[in-house]
């Protein structure tokens, strides 16, 4: 693997300079960073079950099976020093400048306290609620409550964006285990996730039904406190989920919330437009937040502290001498209070919202703004929008509150929705390739990578794509990973950038063949080195065809062959269906009808009679071990079946087959009797019988001879095989030659002359002529040679005995 050629390997050094974070300069861009570093390529190395995964940003990631004792150590729990950083990790940043105090928690006592119970036994809960009842301050003052509770303490999740609990399940693993390298696969995160034992609070679910089921069994040991909006699919019968619905507060509440948002009590106007906005707004605590912050606002403008007003203004000063009464807010715009709201904040707040409904409601970090506005002081504008209820947090990020973005889009704040999804593209895709950057942080910016990168142009989306993928497969936040990627081809495609295009199709198999998919692994794969192969990059193919021949030796290793077809005798010729066994020879004292009978065997289930050393693939195999065409010959000589008519009719249908079969049986059984009866009993007269063939008959030579042969022709051995009926140079039994055809076969020796067929049998003959054209299936067993029956097949109505017609 080629890993970076020409560049050196990234040294990561936390220097203040290099912390996005804390430093606005090197968020604020390229151009604000004066002579900033040109990026490195960062190479990581992840253990994926089974396999290693080498994340490369340059060449595209290679996979190749872990080897023996190399993979990561089993994962240890975190202890009480790591949890607590673990939580304060994943809650939203600390935000510059003064903190703003924290809205009281009113009315939810009786529910905290019934929550920190039910959890204390084990038991997990489902809270019900609207945007903006107080479900995630509701959470926090849990949180407090429960800690030291569990075992493993409380987990701070969020449900937003996730439809399946694959993702949850991860995040879970990442938060009680210390794996920073890796990403186990489903067998073994669900066995490691089985033992951890915590209260975990999970925001802003999104997921129900079996999907909510399936995370419930995987963490038994867990107790779940679930925020959900109304419109939530609801959760399974089986559950056993408490139901806690969190409604509105009364009249007086909201009454005290504006009051401990304004700082000061309430004239008698405000508490009448108080209650009004309460039956408006149901009692919502955010309506009032937002109420609060109008209220704020409005005192701004009056002018209504007593220093103002005895202060004359001086010269310097931007508040006008003769200040505007501003009257209270309609009850529209309490209840709609965002336009309002954005109409008083300041200039880079404003950017900042049109920057977020850009983004779908997704709010950038604090860090990003000064390059996204324009401003070296527009980092304040979220602690400035989170005051006024227009933000609210969600996990580790902010974003819109419920409501908000739809009423801003109204107020025409999505106009240049475009272009602002333009430049957050071209921003994000040059942080996200910074080799200061590290794959975490990345990763908590997520969700406004994939909101820029649905918004912009092919060109910015096709370079975004390419710079953040790595950065998030290095993360183990795959589900952004293969979102971005989709993305990528997509965009790629539209662009025609075929390289690009080879580079998302070759990762997207790699993330099929970690996460088990082979099929999509193999589509994925094909596609990428077919892109390769037309732009004649050999290295990329050689790396694609490694890949895919790890899937072919997962397919090999992991499928199971299937069983084989098995056919189900049809039900009319199920008494038909026989199968041959080699047959006991009987004595020569014991009668025929037992040495016939010997050879037919009972009906037993179509099983299959031809060993294989390996299960049959294709269809003619399966019919071929169901229904043998080819038996294993009886020890009893017996003609086989003509293999002109096998040869002729290859796919013959089974009852036919059982058909013949059965007759060769038959036939065979017959044969060996009259061969046996005939040797017992003696030479038969001359002139006495029909003619049966042309030969001379046994009559003449006065020896022991068979029907239809040659009467210096011995009897053929019950041990050897009879010639075969279908052979040209043998006769027919029991038929005579036609004397209009052409040509006939001959005998084995020639005749003397020949014989005239004649019609009528002769009572006689011990050895009745037998067709092979018989319809009875079972011999008929002679007692007497003297008095044999005559023959039951009925003489031809048409044509000389032995003429096509006849047979």
């Amino acid at each position: 693997m080629d890993r970076t050629q020409g560049q050196a390997e990234p040294v990561e050094q936390p220097t203040a300079a290099s912390a996005p974070p804390a430093a606005a300069s090197e968020a604020a861009g390229p151009a604000a960073s004066g002579s900033a570093p040109a990026p490195v390529a960062r190479i990581v190395t992840l253990t994926a079950g089974d396999f290693t995964l080498t994340v490369n940003p340059v060449d595209g990631s290679e996979i190749e099976p872990r080897r023996p004792g190399t993979g990561a150590a089993v994962p240890v729990k975190r202890d009480a020093a790591d949890r607590s950083a673990r939580d304060a990790a994943a809650r939203p940043p600390v935000l510059p400048g003064p903190a703003a105090p924290a809205p009281p928690l009113l009315a939810r006592e009786e529910e905290r306290e019934r929550f920190v119970r039910l959890l204390g036994r084990g038991r997990s809960v489902r809270l019900t609620g609207p945007a903006g009842s107080g479900r995630s301050a509701l959470l926090d003052a849990v949180a407090a409550d429960c800690t030291g509770l569990a075992p493993d303490g409380v987990v701070r999740l969020s449900g937003y964006g996730h439809q399946q609990p694959g993702e949850l399940l991860h995040a879970l693993y990442a938060a009680v285990y210390q794996a920073s390298a890796e990403r186990p696969e489903r067998t073994q995160l669900l066995a490691r996730v089985r033992d951890i034992g915590a209260i975990v609070l999970l925001d802003d679910l999104e997921m129900g039904g079996t999907a909510l089921d399936e995370l419930l069994r995987a963490t038994p040991e867990c107790a779940y406190l679930l925020a959900a909006t109304p419109d939530t699919r609801a959760p399974s019968d089986d559950s056993h989920l408490e139901e806690v619905f969190l409604g509105g507060l009364g009249r007086a509440d909201c009454v005290e919330l504006l009051e401990a948002g304004t700082g000061r009590p309430l004239t008698e106007e405000e508490t009448a437009w108080a209650g009004d906005l309460r039956f408006a707004s149901e009692g919502l605590p955010l309506r009032f937040v937002q109420a609060a912050a109008l209220l704020r606002q409005r005192d701004e403008r009056n002018l209504s502290c007593a220093e103002d007003d005895d202060d004359e203004p001086g010269v310097f000063e931007e508040r006008p001498r003769d200040a505007a009464f501003v009257a209270l807010p309609t009850l529209a715009e309490g209840a709609a209070p965002a336009e309002l709201l954005a109409s008083r904040v300041s200039e880079s707040a404003r950017a900042a919202l049109r920057i977020a409904c850009a983004l779908g409601g997704e709010m950038p970090h604090h860090a990003h703004l000064p390059a996204l506005v324009g401003d070296t002081h527009a980092d304040a504008a979220v602690a400035e929008l989170l005051g006024c209820g227009l933000l609210t947090p969600v996990g580790t990020r902010y974003r819109l509150a419920a409501g908000v973005a739809r009423q801003l889009e109204e107020a025409g704040f999505g106009d240049t929705a475009a272009e602002e999804a333009r430049t957050a593209a071209r921003h994000y895709a040059w942080w996200t390739g910074h080799a200061s950057v590290t794959p975490e942080r990345v990763a908590s910016e997520a969700d406004a990578v994939l909101a820029a990168l649905a918004g912009a142009d092919v060109v910015a989306a096709v370079l975004l794509a390419r710079t953040a993928a790595p950065a998030f497969a290095a993360s183990r936040h795959w589900e952004a990973w293969e979102r971005v990627l989709r993305s990528g081809a997509e965009a790629a495609r539209k662009a025609g950038e075929v390289a690009e295009q080879a580079y998302f199709h070759h990762e997207l198999g790699v993330l099929a063949l970690c996460e088990g998919r082979l099929d999509r692994a193999r589509a994925e794969l094909e596609a990428s080195i077919g892109l390769k192969g037309a732009l004649a990059d050999k290295r990329g193919t050689v790396a694609g065809r490694r890949a895919l021949a790890l899937v072919t030796d997962r397919e090999k290793a992991g499928v199971e062959v299937s069983p084989p077809l098995r056919l189900e005798p049809p039900a009319a010729a199920s008494e038909a269906v026989t199968t041959a066994v080699p047959a006991v020879r009987a004595p020569k004292t014991a009668p025929a009808a037992v040495t016939a009978v010997t050879a037919v065997t009972a009906v037993t289930p179509v099983v299959p009679v031809i060993g294989r050393a390996a299960a049959p693939t294709t269809l003619s195999e399966v019919f071929e071990e169901a229904f043998p065409l080819d038996p294993k010959p009886a020890v009893v000589a017996a003609p086989a079946v003509p293999a002109p008519v096998r040869a002729a009719q290859p796919r013959r249908k089974p009852v036919l087959l059982a058909a013949a079969g059965a007759l060769t049986v038959v036939v065979l059984g017959t044969v060996v009797s009259l061969a046996m009866s005939g040797s017992d009993s003696g030479t038969p007269a001359d002139g006495v019988g029909p003619a049966v063939s042309s030969t001379p008959t046994a009559g003449t030579t006065g020896g022991a001879g068979v029907p239809g042969t040659g009467g210096n022709d011995p009897a053929p051995d019950p041990g050897t095989t009879a010639p075969d009926a279908s052979d040209p140079a043998a006769p027919e039994p029991g038929l005579s030659p036609d004397p209009n055809q052409s040509s006939r076969a001959p005998s084995r020796k020639p005749s003397t002359g020949p014989t005239p067929p004649s019609r009528t049998p002769s009572t006689t003959n011990p050895t009745p002529p037998s067709t092979p054209t018989s319809p009875d299936p079972k011999p008929t067993p002679s007692t007497d040679p003297t008095t044999q029956a005559p023959p039951t097949t009925p003489p031809p109505t048409t044509g000389p005995v032995g003429s096509p017609s006849s047979t």
